[in-house]
């Protein structure tokens, strides 16, 4: 009975979350923005206008998605302009069908190609195919040019109700957002805290991580835009500033962790001989990780945040059992264990100063300079010239636009030349399936598929049942409502619902529903096989070619790193904010780089060449990284010594190491470079070593020396691990074939 409580209970708790969400808030706005003007012009006796007034809404809303409002604004000025354009240009094209097939590639082609201009772009560009496409159905008594005006105002509706909705919640997706990186946050450390289970599978806890990762960097860069390129609001300057230092925060939370590694295989013996710490250690890190669920789930509500003592007393179990340790021979173990509660305790002061932040009564002096924070925002280039430049094969959307406007023309011959009953149905499938990738693709068409099917048996039965038009028009908005908050987390269901929708507002004007059903599930059959075979052999872009790019960027991105981190280690003084900029793009290119390699995994086997060196070098990237991190932690925490001549050699000789893998992976016979010297050293005479009981043992009076002693261990240590690493980079680099 308890079972289907907590079961009962945690789907209303779903339930719930899903309604306050972001997706349904805006499925709720499309759904009152495409209904409101056909209901008005329909009593009014203007249906033609209300419909063309809802048809440039519901077209113009797709580049309403998650950023500043600013942003928005514009994408859905756009979308409405390329709307009205693409219907008016349609408008007259009343050709015969050899010569309308290549006006129709062509125009599919100029618009696909908008998507070069990033993200929302390929938003934009969506709309003006759909409206494009869904205009081959449309027959209006308006004039073109009335019908295309009408579309646009359609935009200007939609964008009105968006501001609307905006003024009445514009801490929705900031507050959203944060939540999820709560949450994702939460996993991040509760996975690490797996991790240090001898008996766990650490190579499928690793790859989650690596996931995870990626996640959190794609989410913090859309929390990024929110929160930086919003502007100021009366009133809400301080709200704003308050969630940017939070934002920091766990930001720090997820850099310091990966700054911190752990050598599981040291970790593993010790735990296997010492099995108490296990459990102490992974206590502190699941409470941690609760407690960050538990601030996800209170939202603005202070009495559900939690309270500091249940960690307190993790730490103080954790504290009594490594302290045990100290006084007998197993003194290497116990600093590994100290280093290890050092780093825990680091994570939980975030984790208390972001409690202490959400209490509005507290006051955080600590404001964010805007202006550099703008700084860490990738400016998205806008010149026009790049729509012609990107006119090569060598670039993956241009290879996809031809691609779909080769399909598009198939489908349309196809659906003209036999008897389909919409030929617009099938080229509406092609351009809602095919995206640049494979994987996304594949995917996307065979859960279209299953959706159609699904929908179509479903849609069949109600409509069997039920005869009443009313009744008809309000379950197609449900479903349309429904579908639409569902499309970025179930596609499949929201293809579903899309089948429902479509069934329903067309039993209300077409009385042969079975006919209706049959050709929508056929259509969606032959669109999606077709967005499927031109995949696999029209222009196809293997990740296998692409991901070599994504790991020079990777690399390159890292070499910029630490070339700021040994100027900082020379110079001292203030961290310059191009630091910090140099920081955040060598975590984005190497979640960049993880995310091509999920992709990879995603195409055919025959496809994924060189898979295991690939990832090795992915890994590589990741594990340099977080030796940087390392390293970037540790001289901007402490007062450092100078710069070394040996410091600036070993440093030098990295970057020379790193420079030689681009060179490597750009010429592929690395041409001129010596990659595999024989001198695997860092320096020709090496550092002697440091035994950390030998530094403990010196005396309080030597506490320069041993912070000396100590830096150069640590500095040290960290320059012979980037040093390996970039050694075996450019071993892999040499030997691996991405041509």
């Amino acid at each position: 009975m308890n079972t289907v409580r907590v079961f009962i209970s945690e789907n209303v708790k779903e339930l719930l979350q899903f309604l306050r969400s972001i997706s349904f808030s805006k499925a709720i706005r499309v759904g009152i923005a495409v209904t409101l003007p056909a209901v008005i012009g329909g009593q009014l006796g203007y249906l033609e206008i209300g419909m063309a007034l809802s048809f440039g809404a519901f077209w113009s809303s797709p580049s309403d998605v998650i950023g500043s409002f600013r942003h928005k604004k514009f994408g859905i000025l756009f979308s409405a302009l390329l709307v009205m354009i693409a219907s008016f240009i349609k408008g007259y094209l009343h050709f015969e069908l050899w010569l309308l097939l290549p006006v129709l590639g062509f125009i599919t082609f100029a618009i696909a190609l908008i998507s070069v201009y990033g993200f929302r772009a390929s938003l934009i560009s969506f709309s003006g195919l759909m409206a494009f496409v869904l205009s081959f159905s449309l027959e209006s008594e308006l004039e073109i040019y009335q019908y295309a005006l009408l579309l646009g105002a359609g935009g200007l509706w939609y964008l009105l109700l968006s501001k609307a909705w905006y003024r009445i919640n514009p801490k929705a997706e900031t507050e959203e957002f944060l939540s999820e990186t709560y949450l994702l946050t939460a996993e991040f450390i509760e996975t690490r805290g797996k991790l240090l289970d001898p008996h766990e599978d650490h190579v499928k806890l690793q790859s989650q991580l690596l996931k995870l990762q990626s996640d959190l960097t794609t989410n913090h860069e859309t929390l990024r835009e929110i929160l930086i390129l919003s502007r100021k609001a009366s009133g809400w300057s301080n709200y704003q500033n308050n969630r940017l230092l939070i934002f920091a925060q766990l930001i720090e939370m997820l850099e310091t962790a990966i700054a911190n590694p752990v050598n599981y295989d040291r970790m593993d013996a010790l735990f296997k001989a010492h099995p108490q710490y296990v459990k102490r250690f992974q206590d502190l890190i699941f409470e941690m990780s609760s407690q960050l669920r538990k601030i996800s789930e209170a939202g603005n509500d202070l009495r559900k945040l939690p309270k500091n003592a249940p960690m307190t007393q993790c730490f103080e179990n954790v504290k009594l059992e490594v302290n045990l340790l100290r006084e007998t021979e197993y003194y290497e173990e116990y600093l590994m264990l100290q280093n290890l509660l050092e780093y825990q305790e680091k994570q939980s002061e975030k984790l208390k100063r972001i409690k202490r932040l959400l209490d509005p009564t507290i006051d955080e002096t600590n404001f964010i300079d805007r202006k550099k924070a703008r700084r860490f925002i990738a400016p998205q280039d806008y010149d026009p010239m790049l729509y012609f430049r990107s006119f090569s094969f060598k670039s993956t959307i241009f290879r996809h636009s031809v691609r779909l406007a080769v399909t598009v023309m198939i489908g349309y011959a196809l659906g003209s030349i036999f008897a389909f009953q919409n030929p617009y149905s099938i080229l509406l499938i092609i351009v809602v399936i095919m995206r640049p990738s494979f994987g996304l693709t594949r995917n996307r068409a065979k859960d279209r598929m299953i959706g159609t099917l699904l929908g179509g048996a479903i849609a069949f039965g109600v409509v069997f049942l039920i005869q009443d038009p009313y009744v008809f028009g309000i379950m197609g908005v449900i479903s349309l409502v429904i579908a639409i908050s569902l499309v970025q987390k179930n596609y499949k269901a929201s293809a579903t619902f899309i089948t429902l929708s479509v069934v329903f507002i067309y039993a209300i004007l077409i009385p042969d529903v079975l006919g209706l059903i049959k050709f929508r599930i056929l259509d969606t059959l032959v669109g999606a096989g077709l967005s499927y075979m031109a995949m696999l052999w029209l222009w196809p872009a293997w990740e296998f070619v692409e991901i070599k790019e994504s790991i020079e960027k990777s690399v390159q991105a890292n070499k910029d790193f630490l070339h700021k981190i040994t100027e900082y280690y020379q110079r001292k003084g203030n961290i310059p904010t191009s630091y910090d900029i140099a920081r955040k793009q060598a975590f984005l290119e190497t979640s960049n780089l993880s995310s091509a390699f999920q992709r990879m995994t995603q195409e055919p086997k025959s496809k994924q060449r060189e898979m295991d060196k690939v990832y090795e070098l992915v890994v590589l990237n990741h594990n340099f990284l977080a030796s940087l991190a390392s390293l970037s932690t540790y001289i901007k925490h402490y007062d450092t010594t100078e710069a070394s001549e040996r410091f600036k050699t070993a440093t030098e000789n990295i970057e020379k190491n790193l420079e030689q893998v681009l060179q490597c992976l750009k010429d592929k016979t690395c041409s001129g470079v010596d990659a595999l010297s024989k001198n695997d050293r860092l320096l020709e005479a090496p550092l002697p070593t440091f035994n950390s009981l030998e530094i403990s043992n010196l005396g309080s009076t030597d506490k320069e020396t041993v912070r000396g002693l100590q830096e150069t261990h640590l500095v040290w240590e960290q320059l012979e691990w980037l040093f390996s690493i970039s050694r075996k980079m450019l071993k892999l680099a040499k030997s691996v074939n991405l041509d």
